[in-house]
């Protein structure tokens, strides 16, 4: 059996993403669960005005995964047995200066990659910064050290499915419409040579033009290049197209011994730190806020599942594989999902959020107009056609305003008004659109449901008092409970808060 107690007590790690939500709930993990750990390495970004150990100890050490962990600990802990270094793994050697790595050469067995850029449709020189070029820099920093890699990726590297999703499948040379495993159509290598060439042609365009370069359209361009090339292959955005070229570039270095962690679609936490936790503009957020504002119309496959897993089950296991990576007894990749023993589908979620809407309105389920599932052809003619009322709506006010104002009238204020709502309600379905065409693949055209062995094998390894440590119980997991209590009441305090406050997220 694997000891990962006496394992993390007796290898130093390098860790990158600690101030993500998956890399707090880790780092939160480590340092509750194996308090005795040797010493972690902590790569933080800077920003304009704090430096990486400030926005480490500000930041992230007082964040609501970490502050009541932190104020169990002796402060020494991080004195003696925490140090941070500044950089990003986009740039050359994820920043680190070549005196800090040959400092830690021979000391670091292990280097944990939980960064990257999680945005659907990003330009895609960004998407490549992160989750390419940032990939072929932290391996450069492994072979520097001498060390193991653990790398955070994502389960729908996999692209266009419909079922059941395995782990074994080869990495080198994947791409989702891939007709056998002797289709060698793909190369990664080639492919990336090919994207870096049309970036660098893209930017090349807008400076040799006559007029000054707009960003926003270099930005446009990139993105629909990114959002073309992945779809050619059959990748669903940017990306995931960019984190299976990731793994592909792992998987074919020579001699780096490794591990890929591949969670589900990351959302609340089931147990760890507390029920609840969420940060941020998680997958799921504008789904929950939609229906919590009282959208019942939803183009969505009701016999898919929606591969949801908890972040506690997520950090566990990144932690769990690094333990097998270390004690020489890992899978090359762990799929982080549920589906295929514990799922829930798609037509109980957006019913029980249009229950949990009721609810929160003081309306029986009963007495309202019930959850409506739609094809997204049917989605978008309705969509449309509430647009066009919203318009003429806007039209009516406007001029019934000016008629107001030019004949001396009363009214113009409370015209006012409702010229100001219905321009929010056109904004706010707007927005709803784009979200239903974001998640379509997710929630229509595809069926995901990833197989988990290798996590429930590497979790049987553990000896038996760390498997209480760091457990692995998607089984465990009420969906209705779950749903109601930790997912939606989570985002609603956490992220919608947030969202009311002015600030923005991602997706």
């Amino acid at each position: 059996m694997t000891d990962a107690s006496s394992i993390f007590r007796n290898n130093e790690i390098l860790l990158t993403g600690a101030n993500g939500f998956v890399g707090k709930v880790m780092l939160g993990l480590l340092l509750d669960r194996f308090p005795d750990f040797k010493h972690l390495h902590i790569l933080v970004r800077s920003r304009p005005g704090v430096p990486a150990k400030d926005r480490f100890f500000k930041d992230v050490l007082t964040s609501p995964p970490l502050k009541a962990i932190v104020a169990k600990l002796d402060p020494s802990v991080f004195e003696n047995r925490v140090s941070i270094y500044t950089g990003d793994i986009g740039d050359k050697l994820c920043g680190l200066e070549q005196e800090t790595l040959d400092r830690l050469k021979g000391r670091v067995p292990l280097m944990i990659n939980c960064a990257g850029f999680v945005e659907f449709f990003p330009p895609v020189d960004q998407s490549f910064k992160s989750n390419v070029d940032g990939v072929e820099n932290v391996i450069a920093v492994c072979k520097q050290l001498a060390c193991k890699l653990v790398h955070v990726s994502t389960c729908f590297v996999c692209g266009e499915s419909d079922g059941l999703v395995e782990e074994d499948e080869p990495i080198v040379g994947y791409y989702p419409r891939r007709k056998s495993r002797q289709d060698t159509s793909f190369r990664h290598d080639d492919e990336i040579r090919f994207m870096r060439e049309r970036i660098k042609e893209v930017y090349d365009s807008a400076n040799s033009s006559s007029r000054p370069p707009n960003p926003n359209e270099i930005a446009q361009r990139l993105i629909d290049l990114g959002t073309q090339r992945a779809a050619q292959w059959g990748w669903v955005n940017i990306y995931t197209y960019g984190k299976s070229l990731g793994e592909q570039i792992i998987a074919s270095e020579p001699g780096l011994d490794y591990s890929i962690v591949r969670p589900a679609i990351v959302e609340a936490a089931f147990e760890f730190p507390f029920p609840g936790w969420v940060e941020g503009g998680r997958t799921a957020a504008p789904l929950v806020m939609m229906a919590m504002s009282g959208q019942r119309h939803w183009p969505v496959r009701v016999d898919a599942p929606l591969e949801v897993v908890p972040v506690d089950q997520v950090a566990t296991s990144i932690l769990t594989s690094a333990a097998l990576l270390l004690d020489g007894k890992a899978h090359r990749v762990y799929q982080i999902g549920v589906a295929d023993r514990n799922p829930v589908g798609l037509g109980k979620i957006v019913e029980w959020m249009r229950r949990d809407y009721c609810k929160s309105k003081g309306r029986p389920y009963a007495l309202m107009p019930g959850v409506k599932i739609l094809t997204p052809a049917r989605a978008r003619k309705l969509n449309a056609l509430q647009h066009r009322q919203i318009n003429n709506l806007q039209k009516f006010v406007v001029g019934l305003r000016k008629l107001i104002q030019h004949s001396g009238l009363p009214g113009k204020r409370p015209l006012s008004a409702l010229a100001t709502k219905l321009r929010m309600l056109g904004f706010q379905a707007t927005i709803r659109d784009q979200m239903m065409e974001l998640y379509q693949p997710f929630m229509h055209d595809n069926r995901f449901v990833f197989e988990a062995e290798n996590i429930r094998a590497g979790n049987n390894r553990l000896c038996e008092e760390d498997r209480k440590k760091l457990p692995w119980t998607p089984e465990k997991i009420d969906w209705r409970s779950y749903w109601s209590e930790q997912e939606m009441k989570g985002i609603q305090k956490w992220v919608a808060e947030e969202v009311n406050k002015g600030h923005t997220f991602k997706l």
